[in-house]
């Protein structure tokens, strides 16, 4: 089933591996590839056309545009004139031999944009794509590994990739790959992706990609996780800002060598058992939720007939949640507030249940909504979702 078909999600982009599957036995621990014998399964995402007018006509510039070629060295010089970019250049190093990288598409590209809203809704972390466009027989990129998990979707022609070995399990994102400090490795695994195919890359896990006999181009989705590092981080912040324990200052005199370390330690422990009695885990994962959320915008295409359909509404209205917006609901002690992309909306608890169902709920009757408003609540509701950006009038 290609995208224009379906919503994109994990379980379309891994099918047929089940999700369960995929978490179990893939995520943060191994690649996977998916063949699927079906070149248009990606299609309707990118095409090459789609790509040389996002080159030719959206006025992108380096870094958003660059060009990689594992021979040898191409500088931003190359192929920008007092910082724009030269698209001549551009296509004459594509030409020979060098690879266009595209980074951040979902801001411009529709279809991408959708891509990432319907994924980080499952996943709670923010995704990034870049679009990479190799001309035959070539290799962008030395050997390297990411500092963020990425999923690999071939959309046009094909590569053979090459995977070699970790030489940092899960870096952070600081941790970037050095070829004088980090061991490739010998080689582990080798496959072929052909248009309609996906593999799964951790982050850590070196590799390397030569384009076939033809034009290739695919699209990378790299995951920005946040982890338990990021997450005790968080803690320990709020921990300093309550207890000024945590903001006292080393005792003096600790690097010399006749210094006693074992008040230190002591000193410590006491610490880590104020940093777990003292810290909410609800408060860190709420403020995670935030960052998350922010970092999502919507995708509001058509919301100005939208609000020309909001007073024409009646009670045998057809809505729908719109597909692209990642929201959250959080319940208050006698409200509920439904966070989305820069603003907070906030009900009176009798409204909760109607606004959490109109808000996931991809097709239903006004008449449908849950709970206890009347008629007219039921349309006020609706018509202030719909004003959000959040809910979609489908027939009036």
């Amino acid at each position: 089933m290609s995208s224009a078909q379906v919503k994109p999600s994990l379980g379309w982009l891994i099918d047929p591996i089940e999700k369960k599957a995929f978490f179990e036995q893939y995520w943060e621990r191994q690649p996977l590839v998916v063949k699927r014998n079906q070149k248009d399964y990606f299609a309707s995402l990118l095409s090459l056309d789609e790509l040389d007018r996002a080159i030719t006509t959206f006025n992108l510039s380096y870094p958003n545009i660059t060009l990689k070629n594992a021979a040898k060295e191409i500088t931003a010089a190359d192929y920008t004139v007092r910082g724009a970019l030269d698209v001549s250049a551009v296509y004459r190093l594509f030409r020979e031999g060098s690879t266009i990288v595209l980074a951040f598409l979902d801001n411009v590209i529709p279809t991408l944009t959708s891509l990432c809203r319907g994924l980080e809704s499952e996943l709670c972390f923010p995704l990034q794509t870049n679009a990479y466009v190799t001309p035959p027989a070539a290799k962008g990129a030395k050997h390297h590994y990411d500092t963020h998990d990425v999923f690999v979707l071939q959309v046009v022609g094909s590569k053979h990739w090459t995977i070699y070995g970790t030489p940092v399990e899960l870096p952070l994102r600081g941790q970037d790959f050095d070829a004088a400090v980090h061991e490739r490795g010998a080689p582990s695994m080798e496959f072929e992706l052909e248009a309609g195919d996906v593999a799964y890359i951790p982050r850590g896990v070196v590799h390397d990609a030569w384009s076939s006999d033809d034009v290739s181009m695919h699209i990378t989705l790299g995951v920005l996780a946040y982890t338990w590092a990021d997450l005790l981080l968080e803690f320990v912040a709020e921990a300093a800002l309550h207890d000024s324990a945590f903001r006292n200052a080393l005792t003096p005199g600790f690097g010399r060598e006749e210094f006693d370390r074992t008040k230190a330690k002591e000193l410590l422990q006491d610490l880590l058992e104020r940093l777990s009695a003292k810290s909410s885990l609800d408060g860190v994962l709420d403020r995670f939720t935030d960052q998350w959320i922010a970092a999502c915008p919507p995708l509001l295409r058509g919301q100005m007939e939208q609000i020309g359909l909001v007073e024409e509404l009646k009670i045998d209205s057809v809505l729908g949640a719109r597909r692209d917006v990642v929201s959250f609901i959080r319940m208050e002690a006698d409200s509920g507030t439904i966070y989305s992309y820069g603003k907070k909306i906030s009900f009176p608890q009798h409204a909760v249940e109607a606004a959490r169902f109109a808000v996931k709920k991809s097709r239903f009757v006004v008449t449908e909504l849950p709970g206890d408003l009347d008629e007219e609540g039921k349309l006020t509701l609706l018509r202030r979702l719909v004003r959000e950006g959040l809910v979609v009038v489908l027939e009036v």
